[in-house]
């Protein structure tokens, strides 16, 4: 046998693949595999048999193929995840993070504004102190958003579903809760938004696309659980990018509130956009690859994107479960913190999730903090050049160790991200329903789907090893420094941290014609109280969060 490629290890599975393939159903998948079948099949996986071995493979490639007939007959729930798990911790990991008390700054006595509308960019915490000392009640903060939604929302397009029945509901037992004496901590009476893939028991949960459009799962996602429990109003139900990918959904694309020609990225298109627009004190979003830092970075939010595990993805949408994270988009790092706190931690139902502390210290001395900074990617001209040099220049001046590093190459890999998307949504595929999407050009998901049908089996476990050696190669990284900083368009630091695992947290830095930059911190493993703990010192320092777009 020549081989096209050195690696050896491509066998039967592998060559089959081509003929699961979505478009051949029907009477197609019922002819014989034949040798021609197996030679072409061979070549886009880089192989090539001698006869005699092609031969040879004809049966066990009916015998698979029936196989995968046979389970298509099977229902198989969205939900169920496969029967292995990605664990983003390296060998010799130890967890010394210890819990502490929560060193949130004080925000003072807040004082409820004479206009009104000055409350869309409070924080939480403001909102907290003013429900807490009853200057304001959950019911009529939450009016003032479901109204602010109502009245942006035409131009915005970032709300699928307004649940202003369940809002009003959630809000008045929060009043009353108050009355009694029972006040439940930050989020008590804060309203929020949730990106469109979380299941809500009363409510569809749309994943942004149309095939879905009427899905209701009838029981809450854990982090909606969570959030009730916490005392959060949910107000509305957020856009996200069809199935995760962009801004452009069933209802249109959802716009940048800075500037309403363009669109606010994605794929948590409508929590970036809603808390940027002052619509929402904040809202949950996921990343997969980018999904939270890239509409944080182009609405001017702040983001933060856990480590892989720490928060129940039980009653989301699946898309790459060895790659999906739920986060928090919020006004500044400290309500990121604030909301974490709170949806964080295992709930017997997501086994990826581990039992480790979050601690957001109160004591922070930033001289024994060394920030590692890619120096290759700062190097290069880019067009958010100024504003990052900018950033560097004054996180130097604060009192931090800069240290140079830079990360390991990035093996090819991308494909692991389409297989598992397109075994998320394999009936999509399989049922000619991909027709159904709005996004259809080559690098949209029915065709990223249709293509991963292609990838080998054995390839994709060998690129989940080499996935390991890449986490082995960041923890060496992360021995030098606490915490590294990149500009947020470097998507090579974007992708490695995202297929580690490793918890990023996305600030304004600036602003360039117009439209809000960002730069990205990203952090040890489980270590998002360090993490937030230095992009809160930038920020505060900065302030370029406290800057708002004018809607009208």
């Amino acid at each position: 046998m020549k081989l096209a490629m050195k690696n050896k290890g491509l066998l039967i599975a592998a060559v089959l693949a081509a003929f699961v393939f979505g478009a051949f159903t029907g009477s197609d998948l019922l002819d014989a595999i034949t040798g021609d079948d197996a030679k072409r099949a061979a070549k886009i996986f880089g192989l090539e048999f001698t006869q005699k071995e092609v031969d040879s493979l004809l049966t066990g490639l009916e015998e698979n193929r029936n196989s995968y007939l046979a389970n298509r007959t099977k229902a198989v729930p969205g939900t169920l995840a496969p029967a292995f798990q990605f664990d983003p911790l390296p060998p010799g990991f130890v967890n010394d993070i210890t819990t502490e008390p929560s060193g949130y700054a004080n925000v003072g006595n807040v004082k409820l504004p004479e206009n009104r509308d000055d409350l869309a960019h409070f924080t939480v915490r403001q909102l907290g102190n003013l429900i807490q000392s009853k200057q304001i009640t959950s019911v009529e903060l939450t009016k003032f958003y479901i109204e602010r939604l109502k009245k942006y929302d035409p131009k915005l397009k970032c709300v699928v579903t307004l649940t202003e029945e369940l809002a009003l509901k959630q809000a008045r037992a929060a009043d009353a809760a108050l009355e009694g004496g029972n006040y439940l901590g930050l989020l008590h009476g804060i309203p929020y938004g949730l990106k469109d893939m979380f299941a809500t028991k009363d409510y569809p949960t749309t994943f942004g696309a149309a095939p879905f459009k009427n899905q209701k799962a009838g029981y809450d996602a854990a982090v909606v659980e969570r959030l009730e429990k916490a005392g959060a109003v949910l107000v509305a139900k957020l856009s996200m990018g069809e199935l995760a990918m962009g801004d452009t959904w069933f209802g249109g694309q959802t716009r940048n509130p800075w500037d309403m020609e363009s669109g606010s990225s994605g794929s948590s298109a409508g929590p970036a956009a809603a808390v940027s627009a002052g619509l929402v004190p904040f809202a949950i979003g996921s990343e997969t690859l980018g999904s939270i830092v890239s509409p944080s970075t182009i609405c001017g939010t702040t983001g933060l994107r856990p480590t892989f595990g720490r928060v129940s993805r039980y009653g989301a949408m699946p898309l790459v479960w060895t790659m999906d994270k739920i986060g928090p988009i919020c006004r500044d790092v400290e309500d990121c913190a604030v909301v974490f706190s709170m949806i964080y931690g295992p709930d017997g139902k997501d086994s990826s999730v581990k039992n480790i502390p979050f601690s957001y210290p109160q004591f922070y001395n930033m001289k024994n903090v060394k920030i590692g900074y890619i120096k290759s990617a700062f190097d290069k001209e880019y067009p958010f050049k100024q504003q990052d040099s900018m950033a560097l220049r004054t996180l130097k001046e604060l009192g931090f160790t800069l240290v140079p590093v830079e990360l390991p190459a990035l093996p090819k890999i991308d494909f692991i991200l389409g297989v598992e998307a397109a075994a998320a949504f394999d009936e999509l595929t399989l049922n000619n329903k991909d027709d159904e999407l709005a996004q259809q050009t080559k690098r949209s998901w029915p065709n990223i789907f249709r293509t991963a049908r292609f990838v080998p089996a054995v390839e994709y476990v060998k690129a989940n090893r080499m996935r390991a050696q890449l986490i082995a190669d960041m923890d060496k990284v992360f021995k030098e420094v606490n915490v590294i900083v990149h500009p947020s368009w470097a998507s090579d630091a974007l992708r490695i941290s995202n297929y580690t695992g490793h918890p990023a947290v996305v600030v304004p830095n600036g602003f360039k014609d117009g439209k809000p930059t960002s730069i990205s911190f990203m952090g040890r493993l489980y270590r998002e109280g360090e993490l937030l703990k230095t992009a809160k010192v930038y920020q505060d320092e900065t302030g370029f969060h406290q800057q708002h777009p004018k809607l009208n």
